[in-house]
């Protein structure tokens, strides 16, 4: 079974979300952006993969389509991790993370999304697990610099029956909004994205830690810099979570080693794909850190964790659900928790198809 052809699709749906227009990379986002890898196999098979894509999407389809796919049609399509490690290898000139990561990540999904259709399970299923039928959701707010906005969308959250709430906010008041709005029964986290020095992340955590933050997300920049975040750690006793800026497992390592975390966030479209998140996983369990995946996604990003979380023997991760309103859903009622639960697609592969009307009304 070969790879015969590979396509990207690049959607772009508009959301709402509460607030002002916010986003990252110098640009504010009025869509949620998703990079579809689409590849099909010399026997009919096709399997859907995403790409990191946020901000940089046009980088990682021309990565995809001029360095990943003239190596990789022709191969055996079974052969994932020998694919895998090959365009690692093949590649590692241009950059061992960032945007050519990004891309191989989307192929890497893809693949495992036919392995599972090939042996009509689905991929939870294929990895060894079949005792789960939901997962444990966590809201990922936007970032909003409003107290009151974070105040009125935390509620929402509990009415929807969310018990485990983040924050993408960098001020005391609008970490004190939240808190005083969801009460003490209520996990609080908050994810800076790489704001402050050392120094800076010292008095900043201390300021917060009244507010009983389940974890801490990315104080420091650069991200990588894992000997201060271990620092902080133990010098504030607040437990830190880190790991969507990591690509492939060795950073992992490398911020396991260091002590740096309690929760790690491997991103399944940023790290390497399903592969080197098992890795990661591994790697997670050996070192006593909890695998908190990161994917505030909405395309084979989002289902693949929720296929791979459900394979797992370990309990105690949840699931990000970007806490936007999207105007159309790849996967229908897939996305939407209840009670505070994802319900397991099982379908063989990643568990669904990505619908084919939304795809072609919001093509990029």
């Amino acid at each position: 079974m070969k790879i015969a052809r590979i396509d990207s699709h690049a959607i772009k749906v508009p959301f709402s979300f509460g607030g002002k227009p916010t986003g990252y990379g110098g640009r504010n986002w009025t869509t949620n952006d998703i990079l579809l890898v689409r590849v099909e196999t010399d026997n009919g098979l096709v399997g859907w993969g995403e790409a990191f894509c946020y901000g940089c999407l046009d980088a990682v389809r021309a990565a995809l389509h001029g360095m990943i796919v003239p190596i990789a049609v022709g191969r055996d399509a079974r052969d994932i991790a020998g694919l895998s490690r090959d365009l690692q290898q093949m590649l590692h000139l241009f950059g061992r993370y960032g945007i050519t990561v990004f891309a191989l990540s989307g192929l890497d999904i893809a693949l495992w999304d036919i392995a599972g259709k090939a042996a009509n399970l689905p991929l939870h299923r294929l990895l060894g697990g079949a005792g789960r039928d939901s997962l444990p959701a966590y809201a990922s707010l936007v970032k909003y610099r409003d107290p009151e906005r974070v105040a009125a969308r935390v509620r929402q959250a509990l009415d929807q029956g969310y018990r485990h709430i983040k924050l993408h906010e960098t001020e005391e008041a609008e970490v004190k909004a939240a808190r005083l709005a969801a009460g003490e029964g209520v996990a609080i986290m908050v994810d800076t994205n790489c704001p402050w020095t050392p120094e800076q992340a010292r008095h900043m955590t201390l300021k917060l830690r009244p507010y009983g933050l389940h974890w801490l997300e990315e104080p420091i920049f650069p991200p990588e810099d894992f000997a201060a975040i271990a620092r902080l750690r133990a010098g504030t006793g607040v437990a830190m979570a880190a790991g969507e800026n990591n690509c492939t497992s060795f950073q992992f390592r490398e911020m396991f080693a260091a002590g740096a975390v309690d929760y790690a966030q491997p991103s399944v479209t940023k790290v390497g794909g399903v592969s080197e998140f098992q890795k990661v996983a591994v790697l997670a369990d050996a070192a006593g850190v909890t695998l908190m995946p990161h994917s505030p996604y909405f395309g084979p990003g989002f289902l693949a964790p929720l296929q791979l979380m459900a394979a797992r023997a370990e309990p105690g991760g949840l699931v990000e659900r970007y806490h936007m309103d999207l105007e159309a859903s790849l996967y229908g009622d897939v996305i939407t928790p209840v009670k505070g639960h994802f319900t397991l697609p099982t379908g063989p592969g990643l568990g669904r198809d990505p619908d084919p009307d939304v795809i072609k009304t919001y093509a990029a």
